[in-house]
């Protein structure tokens, strides 16, 4: 698969691509490098309630969309308690609008 920027921070999006367009691809390398970043994140937000700090970041903002869509994927989040937390905090801000959902993956 050819690597595009964005994944790099958001390794998720290659495992929902797969997934949502049927990309006769393997996800199981996207889905382990999803793992070990929220696995990272959840390390991070137990010091905090946003990734840096305080108060919610554009890093906030640039990571909950895929994050939050990483069950499309087959990337569970159920062993994330602190990321799921995170995520409702994120979609509970003054304006958040949220990308809509396909029935895929683990979302199905």
């Amino acid at each position: 698969m050819r690597r595009n920027p964005g994944f790099r921070a958001t390794p998720s999006a290659p495992a929902r691509v797969i997934q949502l367009f049927k990309r006769p691809l393997d996800p199981k390398d996207a889905i382990a490098r999803a793992h070990a970043l929220f696995g990272v994140v959840e390390q991070t937000l137990a010091g905090a309630p946003f990734l840096t700090g305080a108060q919610p970041t554009i890093a906030d903002v640039a990571m909950c969309t895929y994050t939050a869509h990483a069950p499309e994927g087959n990337v569970s989040l159920q062993d994330y308690p602190l990321l799921r937390a995170w995520l409702a905090r994120i979609e509970a801000l003054p304006g958040f609008v949220p990308m809509p959902a396909s029935r895929i993956g683990l979302a199905a």
